[in-house]
């Protein structure tokens, strides 16, 4: 019996053998499988070097934080540790079905009741990552300290390094208080990497998240990024607004916070996300 299928025994109380693998695409950051077991079972798995255990570790506490809330639907987490050569996380594998608006809906409605939830601090109870980024998550009682020190400077440090700097960009973190004048948010669990690639439909309809960047931060942030990409409807977002009204200020705001994801993905990706970057500064700034 390997690791894995130990593992998944212990976890559920039932002997597991796996049957087959199949490859699951459309992951830029880890290798994802599709495993079943001689009895049927099927449960989805994700691979990374072993140094990458503290970040399975971390997504798998960001899941059963969420799923505690009785919120959002995520998948439930089943086992992680490290076999031979990689690191692993096994979780529930959801069949996945077509969009609608009913499930839009349901989405918006779900994620406000996560964000309505007021949380003690500022921060997370661990250090995570955003995509394959170290994303830190000290504990703040300061929201926008947080954001400039621990969000977009610490990007901003990591573009230095790869030799990439951004003008004027300590002058927007010296002003980041004026984008907060009448507006102070309480502390929510958000799921931190909200685009439309971690969020679906299962086969009847109802919605689930999946693969968080989880802390307990402004939830205009996670909004912020569903527009990024797009992929949420305007049910999403009148039903998110029907049970959490949203701040006029937020329409600003959200370009403050996709920074953050600019920034993250020129880091990790290059190419022409640092134009983005600037762009979105030189906005901020005129602003």
């Amino acid at each position: 019996m390997s690791e894995i299928d130990h593992a998944i025994s212990e976890s559920t109380g039932f002997i597991f053998r796996k049957h087959s693998t199949s490859s699951i695409g459309g992951g830029c950051i880890n290798q994802a499988f599709r495993i079943t077991g001689e009895d049927g079972r099927i449960y989805f798995i994700k691979k990374n070097q072993p140094s990458f255990l503290p970040f399975f570790e971390a997504e798998a506490r960001a899941l059963s934080e969420i799923k505690n809330t009785n919120t959002v639907r995520v998948p439930e987490v089943i086992a992680h540790g490290v076999e031979s050569d990689n690191a692993y996380l096994v979780l529930e594998y959801i069949e996945e079905g077509g969009n609608s608006y009913a499930g839009q809906a349901e989405l918006g409605t779900q994620l406000a009741k996560l964000h309505l939830v007021k949380l003690p601090f500022f921060g997370w109870s661990m250090d995570n990552c955003i995509g394959a980024t170290p994303q830190p998550n000290p504990q703040s009682d300061d929201w926008i300290s947080f954001y400039r020190d621990h969000r977009l400077a610490h990007q901003f440090e990591l573009a230095a390094r790869k030799g990439r700097k951004f003008e004027d960009s300590q002058t927007l973190l010296d002003s980041l208080e004026s984008f907060f004048s009448n507006y102070s948010p309480h502390p929510s669990l958000l799921h931190g990497d909200l685009w439309s690639g971690n969020a679906s439909c299962d086969k009847e309809g109802s919605p689930f998240i999946f693969d968080p960047a989880s802390y307990y931060g402004d939830r205009e942030a996670d909004l912020a990024f569903t527009y990024m990409f797009g992929g949420f409807s305007s049910a999403f977002y009148h039903a998110y607004e029907n049970t959490y009204p949203i701040d006029s200020g937020f329409a600003l705001r959200k370009i403050l916070y996709n920074l953050y994801h600019e920034l993250n993905h020129f880091n990790l990706f290059g190419g022409g996300y640092a134009s983005s970057a600037q762009a979105s500064i030189n906005k901020l700034l005129q602003a």
